[in-house]
């Protein structure tokens, strides 16, 4: 899967609450306490699952938490992580 170039990550990030971070893009949640946030980090786990495509999750301040997405074999941002971002977004 080729990486996007940059005019197609601003397009698709558009509005988002997803941030573009080099090659990366990154979104950070706060949750009431820490069993939400542990719940959310297995929703996402899930669906990472699901798509064969993983995040990495950073679980910190006990109710919250980082996630970043990049097609590390393609050296960046393709559709796989704009999809995985879109499926994400659902959860909350």
């Amino acid at each position: 899967m080729p990486p996007l170039t940059d005019q197609e990550i601003a397009e698709r990030l558009g509005s988002s609450r997803w941030q573009r971070d080099s090659k990366s893009i990154v979104r950070d949640f706060t949750f009431d306490d820490f069993g939400a946030a542990v719940g959310f980090v297995n929703r996402v786990a899930a669906l990472a699952e699901q798509a064969n495509h993983h995040p990495d999750i950073l679980l910190h301040g006990y109710n919250k938490v980082r996630l970043e997405l990049s097609t590390h074999s393609a050296g960046g941002l393709t559709d796989a992580d704009f999809r995985l971002a879109g499926h994400i977004d659902e959860l909350t």
